[in-house]
């Protein structure tokens, strides 16, 4: 294979996934995406096009099915190698007598790593290795991230070619099973011998290995209960009785036959066991708001949400978006200690800091998921000191157990992705300014938290300064709500004011919103609270140079919205240009992509950019008026 300048990092093993230096790329239509997950499948070799006319169309290919697909390639041409000639064939996709392949290195591919290391552990195993071998295979495991190429149309994950892929996963976890068994490591291929059984529910060579674990593991009731299981729905579906493998391994646990393995804590050789206390329940949830109003439509949605995942039989995520001090924090907490009761096993809380550096810097996800193993019962002496290895114990620890994990503003994918729960029973909400595009192609249920409504905004503050008071003002609160623009973090900061003088009325307070009219003085924090000025300043100051002087530009820009071409005259840039950058500042709540190309930018918003520009002594071309 040819070398390439730029590694990139393609993963199948689990949501198809592509990332460039680290940013998740978007991979296109869900036709596109499988054609990608098919040549990620046979990484190296050439696919013919009428297989993967196959895969696309499961049945009744049209007609010109053999162009749609010189399309896909084309446009993935263009996403893997950026800056591509039109028509050029690049080197990430060539075509070949026909067909076309996906040329990467071994270990750019996760699939390509799980079978090097597959391979190791096979050679250790005929080596008489065993210790050396579970060390492989556990490697290879931890590729596995979840179903086969999530995110794909059902029709084609259903093919031959990706259930072959579930096959050797299921192979793999056998052997890595027979291997801890014989070495007293059994405890390290628990985890993933449950995801095998998700896979192969009847595998009954499979439930005796997991019976077989789960006692040298010391869970002998358990083991007895797995069993118990296997042998009904062996009853039930297929009418037969266990056959001699599971029987024997049954036998074997009711004998107390089978030898104890270490725990699977992973800690440096020579240390002393502490162990975990596996029934340690965290309730982390920070108190909720004691005047939080409204956002009922917005709460029930979440707990729809919530429900569509717990549904799913799958560990589920939520992703709360929105702008800076729109109440994301504030709503999420609130519907978490409303459905804590659904959450037995504990709640746990991440405070992510992706935006708030006055608070400290963000925690690597080796620090936050030592702090969960920890409040999940993990000594917290001897822990693991690599990510992977944190992030095993995680999942060992939340599985068969129904766990709410709330992450607080997160500012990019990969600070999540390690701290997601795997277990079906458990979900995890984030929050973040950012639409995190790659944690909702990954499956992420996307909400965004826009501002409340007028009677939200109304009751909200009504119930910060006193529901006499509001009433006895109704032009005041009316004035302050507008000038606030409904931004519930701006309102806090007035009633906070507010409060602090009961003998003001509140036309006093409207008077000064509207003598600081384009400033944001009259938002600004008081003894350490929020301060909406640097909220907005902690957005501005995660985007790339030219976005933050499009927002800037937009922002200062008259009238209600602006459109795309216009936005793009106003820098001096293409409509080309100018549309992606539209589209990030949009993800990240900056702008509001009211219509397909036609933007608006909230007040104080505008405020701050007008504020940012007057640092940056940026002024709007005069004939853009």
């Amino acid at each position: 294979m040819a070398g390439f300048d730029e590694v990139m990092r393609f993963e199948v093993l689990g949501p198809l996934r592509v990332r460039r230096a680290e940013r998740e790329l978007d991979l296109g239509f869900p036709q596109q995406r499988a054609l990608l997950g098919l040549l990620m499948v046979r990484a190296g070799r050439p696919v013919q096009v009428s297989e993967i006319v196959d895969v696309l169309w499961a049945s009744r290919p049209p007609a010109s099915a053999p162009n749609v697909v010189r399309r896909y390639v084309g446009a993935l041409r263009r996403l893997l190698e950026p800056g591509l000639p039109p028509r050029a064939p690049g080197r990430r996709l060539p075509r070949r007598a026909g067909a076309y392949l996906l040329d990467a290195e071994p270990d750019e591919i996760d699939l390509l790593r799980f079978r090097e290391l597959t391979l190791r552990g096979k050679r250790a195993v005929a080596t008489g290795r065993p210790e050396v071998a579970v060390r492989q295979f556990v490697g290879a495991l931890g590729e596995w991230r979840g179903p086969v190429a999530m995110g794909l149309p059902a029709s084609a994950r259903e093919h031959a070619l990706f259930r072959a892929v579930e096959r050797e996963l299921v192979l793999t976890t056998r052997m890595a099973a027979d291997a801890a068994l014989l070495c007293g490591t059994a405890g390290l291929v628990l985890p993933s011998l449950r995801r095998a059984i998700d896979l192969e529910p009847l595998d009954e060579s499979l439930h005796a290995r997991l019976v077989m674990v789960l006692a040298a593991c010391g869970l002998q009731a358990e083991a007895l209960t797995a069993y118990e299981e296997v042998r009904r729905r062996l009853a039930a579906e297929l009418r037969v009785a266990p056959g001699a493998e599971l029987s024997q391994a049954h036998t074997r646990v009711l004998r107390q036959e089978v030898r104890a393995s270490a725990p699977p804590v992973h800690r440096p050789a020579g240390t002393t066991s502490e162990p975990v206390k596996l029934l340690a329940r965290p309730a982390q949830l920070p108190p909720g708001l004691t005047v939080f109003a409204g956002r009922s439509e917005e709460l029930g949605e979440l707990t729809a949400l919530a429900g569509t995942a717990a549904s799913s039989g799958a560990p589920g995520t939520i992703l709360v978006s929105g702008m800076a001090g729109v109440g994301k924090t504030a709503s999420v907490v609130h519907w978490a200690h409303e459905v804590a009761h659904r959450f037995p096993d504990g709640q746990l809380y991440v405070e992510l800091r992706g935006h708030d550096a006055a608070a400290g810097p963000a925690p690597e996800p080796v620090e936050a998921l030592r702090g969960l193993v920890v409040a999940l019962g993990a000594p917290p002496r001897h822990l693991p000191d690599d990510l992977a290895a944190l992030r095993d114990l995680y999942r060992e620890l939340l599985a068969d157990r129904r766990v709410l994990v709330v992450l607080d503003d997160a500012a990019r994918t990969e600070h999540v992705r390690p701290l997601l729960p795997t277990a079906p029973g458990c979900l995890a909400v984030v929050t973040s300014r950012d639409r995190l595009p790659g944690l909702i192609a990954s499956g992420a249920r996307p909400l965004c938290l826009e501002l409340p409504s007028a009677a939200d905004a109304r009751a909200a503050l009504a119930l910060r300064v006193g529901r006499r008071r509001s009433a006895a003002e109704p032009g005041a609160t009316e004035e302050i709500i507008d000038r606030c623009g409904r931004l519930p973090l701006a309102l806090a900061i007035v009633a906070a004011r507010a409060v602090s003088r009961p003998d003001f009325p509140l036309a006093a307070l409207a008077a000064e919103l509207r003598a600081a009219h384009g400033s944001l003085d009259a938002f600004a924090g008081i003894d350490g609270t929020a301060d909406a000025r640097a909220a907005f300043a902690a957005s501005h100051r995660s985007l790339p140079p030219a976005d933050a002087r499009l927002f800037r530009l937009v922002a200062l820009h008259p009238g209600p919205g602006i459109t795309a071409d216009t936005a793009a005259r106003l820098a001096g840039l293409s409509p080309g240009e100018a549309r992606p950058i539209l589209g990030r500042l949009a993800d990240a709540h900056l702008v509001c992509e009211d219509t397909p190309g036609h933007y608006t930018v909230h007040i104080l918003l505008r405020a701050f950019a007008a504020e940012a520009a007057a640092t940056e002594s940026l002024s709007l071309p005069r004939h853009s008026f």
